[in-house]
């Protein structure tokens, strides 16, 4: 079951951490990268998950922000890391249904304790694999408009809205380093929030960098946020306090980005590039995040990924077509002429 070229690396973490040369049982788990290999092994009667990264990217960032997290109780306790190896043991977190109700309050207490901890490291804008990779102005990010723009996928009236309201957000939306906060940047997927009936876990952290604070706070909102109030007290769990307007605006231009970036990301890779077919109904995009949820959604279907785009844009159409968007444009771009006024 472990790749043969894996098997002295994994050998040498089970002795290391636990002095022993092999496991007593060994489950592969499905869930996650392709190209991390994930296992629950059993060692002297206890559960673990061993990690088996086959890429050949460095591990170093990833395994320092897992273990900073781990020290901090928000991710499971790291037994072994070896970056040369790109092999890793943590405890492995038996998972209970977390209902979305509970998880408006938790969520939100677990990002405040998460942002709070000593920065992370940088990456270069070409790697960055969260929302914010649309605000980052480069090379890459000129590469990846010019293949949508080229793809099939939207029509081209749809093409001007889209890159018409992607430049009125951009346009405003702060590049603040008070707000760059240690991140773990890969909460669209529920697999990576963990509750054991007793405390949230976050788990997978090969995206986590310093990143804007909104980004994680938006990802996840996603996820448990339905209405108004709701946000209300999401953000309230958040902040230890009532969000103010600025917070609430800036909270809504994020998650339009966050719509932006999925439906673009996933519409190009579950197309190929190839025409969308927008006569097939799709469901709600609160339907399609119960869904999630609740465990009935496999993203690694191509087919899949092209609903999973169409509903973001479905969701992003009516929030920019919304009063509320031209709102959170004035207020924050108001914040931002204040704040030249006193430089």
């Amino acid at each position: 079951m472990i790749p043969q070229e894996k098997s002295e690396a994994v050998t040498r973490a089970l002795r290391e951490a636990f002095g022993v040369s092999e496991f007593e049982d060994i489950r592969r788990v499905m869930k996650g990268l392709p190209m991390t290999l994930k296992y629950r092994i059993m060692v002297r009667g206890r559960p673990y998950l061993l990690r088996v990264i086959m890429r050949s990217d460095d591990a170093t960032r990833h395994f320092a922000c897992m273990r900073a997290a781990a020290e901090a109780g928000l991710a499971p306790k790291v037994w072994y890391t070896n970056t040369e190896d790109r092999v890793c043991i943590t405890d492995f977190i038996e998972a209970v249904p977390l209902p979305v109700s509970e998880a408006l309050v938790r969520a939100p207490r677990v990002l405040r304790r998460l942002h709070a901890l000593p920065p992370f490291p940088e990456i270069p804008a070409r790697i960055n694999t969260s929302c914010t990779f649309l605000m980052n102005e480069g090379p890459a990010l000129d590469d990846f408009v010019t293949k949508f723009q080229d793809a099939n996928v939207l029509s081209q009236d749809q093409k001007e809205e889209l890159f018409a309201r992607y430049a009125e957000v951009s346009a405003v939306y702060p590049r603040d380093r008070a707000d760059m906060v240690s991140s773990h940047n890969d909460l669209f997927k529920p697999d990576n929030i963990l509750f054991d009936g007793d405390r949230v876990w976050l788990v997978d952290w090969e995206a986590a960098f310093l990143n804007d604070r909104y980004a994680d706070l938006a990802v996840a909102a996603n996820l448990v946020v339905t209405n108004d109030d709701e946000e209300s007290r999401y953000l309230n769990k958040y902040f230890g306090q009532p969000a103010d307007e600025y917070q609430r605006a800036r909270f809504f231009l994020m998650r339009q980005i966050v719509h932006m970036f999925y439906a673009m990301a996933f519409l190009l890779l579950g197309s190929s590039g190839a025409s969308v077919d927008w006569s097939e109904s799709v469901p709600s995009f609160q339907e399609f995040k119960r869904r999630m949820w609740a465990g009935e959604v496999n993203l690694s279907d191509s087919a899949m990924k092209v609903i999973y785009g169409r509903v973001h844009w479905e969701m992003l159409l009516a929030n920019t077509r919304a009063a509320r968007f031209g709102e959170s444009l004035a207020i924050v771009a108001q914040r931002a002429r204040r704040l030249a006024e006193t430089c």
